[in-house]
């Protein structure tokens, strides 16, 4: 039953929750498991959602609101009214593809910074669903990199960390005003 995360896919004026940017340490902290689902959580998704749309994005984890929980919100398709979005509670990455891919990534804690970054292709993920069911899910594609994207941000990584060209990346983020020591490269995929 998806009903319980339907929210209209509008932009907020001001939306319920603060995303936090690149620099801000609570960003860099591992989200805590979600011992039970409840309506307070389904309350969490669904302003996670409404913050996502009201920030043209694709995804939102709930560090980057400064909520130290392992939980994510997706929709690939934000303008497309009929595409249900997705939450996922305790993801777990069972499987990854061999192959590889590279693809730029923006986030929405780095606003105006879009880099590539290599990442498995297709993955499998085991998460609960907002009734606190436990599902898993095979994605590939963009459905497959968004997951991982807002996964890294439950360990306190941030996709910068994973770009490989740092001559590109500094430029970028200073074009943009963010510091270069706010990086945490990281090489684990």
């Amino acid at each position: 039953m998806t009903a319980t995360i339907a929210v209209e896919k509008v932009k907020l004026e001001t939306p319920p929750l603060d995303i936090h940017t690149l620099g801000d340490k609570v960003l860099r902290q591992e989200a805590k498991r979600i011992a039970k689902v409840d309506e307070s959580i389904r309350k969490l998704i669904r302003e996670m959602l409404q913050t996502m749309y009201s920030s043209n994005g694709i995804g939102l984890a709930a560090p980057q609101v400064a909520i130290n929980k392992q939980l994510i919100v997706i929709d690939c398709e934000p303008e497309e009214a009929t595409n249900q979005p997705i939450a996922l509670i305790n993801p777990q990455i069972i499987s990854y593809s061999k192959d590889i891919c590279k693809a730029e990534e923006g986030c929405l804690s780095i606003p105006g910074v879009y880099m590539d970054v290599i990442r498995p292709s297709a993955i499998e993920v085991s998460y609960k669903d907002e009734q606190g069911r436990p599902k898993k899910m095979k994605a590939d594609g963009l459905l497959a990199r968004v997951i991982q994207h807002e996964m890294d941000h439950l360990q306190g990584v941030m996709f910068v960390d994973r770009v490989d060209n740092s001559l590109a990346l500094t430029e970028e983020l200073k074009k943009h005003g963010f510091s270069v020591q706010a990086v945490k490269p990281t090489s684990k995929i």
